[in-house]
């Protein structure tokens, strides 16, 4: 069942799943990436955590970089790196949990932002 799997489809994996995939792909360590970029190694690590996305000048040149399609770095549709050879026996059940936790650490990370916009008007209306 596990060799059905789309390993980097959009039900499976995010952009940032994707963008570190490609980057192992290609040999490359975040510190690598981003020195090919001009961009700080956090930036790396915001999109590889899908805190940010790189705009389309960026991303444009990550995928010229790693080789791999921009459209198969937003959707996992197109020209990407291949998929991992050997799950290690990994079933579609421990998969299913992470593709769940994946979820939560996105909606942790928007619920953490908006939890500091609230705080900031809080702030501003008890200045006032």
């Amino acid at each position: 069942m596990a060799e059905d799997l789309d390993w980097f489809s959009a039900e499976t994996a995010t952009f940032g799943d994707r963008l570190a995939g490609a980057r192992e792909a290609a040999g490359l360590d975040q510190k690598g990436l981003a020195s090919k970029l001009g961009v700080k190694q956090a930036v790396i690590v915001s999109w590889e955590n899908d805190l940010k996305e790189p705009r389309a000048n960026r991303l444009q040149m990550v995928s010229g970089i790693l080789g791999v399609s921009m459209s198969w770095l937003l959707t996992g549709a197109g020209e990407g790196p291949e998929a991992p050879e050997d799950l290690g026996g990994v079933g579609l059940d421990v998969l299913d949990l992470l593709a769940e936790l994946r979820g939560l650490r996105s909606e942790v990370a928007q619920s953490g932002e908006k939890l500091a916009r609230l705080e900031k008007r809080l702030r501003a209306a008890l200045k006032d």
